[in-house]
């Protein structure tokens, strides 16, 4: 039988969540990280980040450290991404976390044997591996590292995808096209329209932009110290707010929203809008053909580019267990957290709404706590395993999400954490 000790694979901010709440309910672990150093993607230095030069939080400092210990006063409204690392490597320190950690040691396999156990075999920077079996795995090696690239049939110029960006620099000389209008999309687009000889950016559908601040607030400081509403009325007066700040985005060559706000993720940026409206960068709709270097979009334009950066997203893989966890896009994870296999869990895989870092904070502690059922409360263990069978909650917050792969799965953070403190209540968990 394996040793009843728990691994947890990955140091950036979902590994520290989830070791932290391990070593609060006193349980054995090993944590491996294949970087030579805390900070997961946020380390620009870490083999394969998508981490660029210019990427800052799209929430506020204020509503996104982790519990117990929030970001530093002097922290901007929205830090940049030297700052969440340095953030990630303090609180790792004061945690205790780090000298618990096996740096520059990546997870190769993971089998599940027929008692449960899993055979975990792992790989030094030296090459030689080990193996060694647990009796829990915890992924938390984060999910965008496999980036999702798509083919332009006819075109012969340049393509990357975003995740091989650092700085403006790539763009000097270039006439740039960038595919895909995520906050990072977004935020390279800006890149490519202060330093390329030309830069478009084209987006399959219109979208609403948020503005980081709305009077003189980061918008969602603003938006907890309103007054509660239902959320088809949040969605009728942030909508008409949206409206009156930024006008009809069709003057700017930008598409009408073909959903309602809030129904996609969260895309806060006014710079880009300051570069249209300043005919720094043209919108372009989806892309329909290409012939050499020119592209034809579905509305009949079409742009002469050496340089397509593709900011497409990532698939949520898990190459060293995708059999166990499931769906390459989004891993079957009840409440995106503990897997339909008893003994493996999953954490950072959440995609909402609002803050990540008190989600990997509260799943990682209802995860720690379940782990310490198995041996503490074996009747709770298995009330909550046939619970994880069988519950399929509506996590949605009445929200109606776009039909796309990055929302499948999707959930909004006042929803699932509500659903989160219940189940604890339920469960007899703490939560801090």
């Amino acid at each position: 039988m394996a040793e009843d000790r728990t691994l947890v694979i990955g140091a950036g901010p979902a590994g520290l969540a989830a070791a932290r709440a391990l070593k609060e309910q006193g349980l054995p672990y090993d944590h491996v990280e294949r970087h030579s150093a805390v900070g997961g993607l946020w380390d620009i230095d870490s083999p394969g980040t998508p981490m660029y030069e210019s990427a800052h939080f799209i929430s506020s400092r204020t509503m996104s450290g982790f519990p117990g210990y929030p970001m530093p006063e002097d922290y901007p409204d929205y830090p940049n991404h030297r700052q969440i690392l340095a953030y990630l490597r303090s609180f790792a320190a004061d945690a205790g976390l780090a000298d618990a950690i096996t740096f520059s040691t990546e997870v190769v396999t993971i089998e599940r044997g027929d008692d449960g156990a899993f055979t975990v075999t792992t790989r030094a920077a030296d090459g030689t591996t080990q193996t060694r079996r647990y009796a829990q795995v915890i992924a938390a090696s984060g999910v965008q590292w496999d980036p999702n690239v798509i083919d332009i049939p006819g075109y012969t110029g340049e393509i990357r995808h975003s995740v091989t960006y650092r700085d403006p620099s790539d763009f000097a000389g270039r006439r740039v096209l960038i595919v895909g209008a995520g906050n990072s999309g977004c935020d390279i687009a800006c890149d490519a329209a202060r330093s390329a000889d030309h830069a478009a950016i084209s987006m399959r559908r219109g979208y609403w932009f948020i503005p980081k601040h709305i009077f003189g607030k980061p918008v969602d400081v603003f938006a907890e110290s309103g007054p509660s509403m239902p959320m088809w009325l949040e969605q009728a007066v942030f909508g008409r707010l949206l409206r009156v700040i930024n006008g009809d985005p069709t003057r700017l060559g930008l598409q009408k929203p073909d959903h309602k706000l809030f129904e996609t993720h969260p895309l806060l940026n006014d710079q880009l809008l300051h570069h249209l409206q300043h005919g720094d960068i043209a919108a372009r709709p989806g892309i329909a053909s290409a012939d050499g270097t020119v592209i034809t979009f579905t509305d009949g334009t079409t742009e002469d580019v050496d340089l397509v950066l593709l900011a497409t997203g990532y698939r949520h893989t898990i190459a060293y267990a995708q059999d166990l966890y499931g769906d390459e896009q989004h891993p079957d994870m009840y409440l995106t957290a503990f897997a339909r296999t008893p003994g493996l869990y999953g954490i950072g895989f959440v995609e909402t709404n609002s803050g990540a870092y008190i989600l990997m904070d509260m799943l990682s502690q209802m995860v720690a706590q379940h782990i310490a059922d198995r041996t503490r409360r074996p009747g709770a263990w298995k009330a909550f395993e046939r619970h994880v069978a069988t519950d399929r909650p509506d996590l949605s917050g009445g929200i109606n999400f776009v039909d796309s792969p990055r929302h499948t799965g999707y959930v909004d953070a006042h929803a699932i954490q509500k659903y989160l403190k219940a189940v604890s209540r339920r469960m007899g968990w703490a939560l801090r």
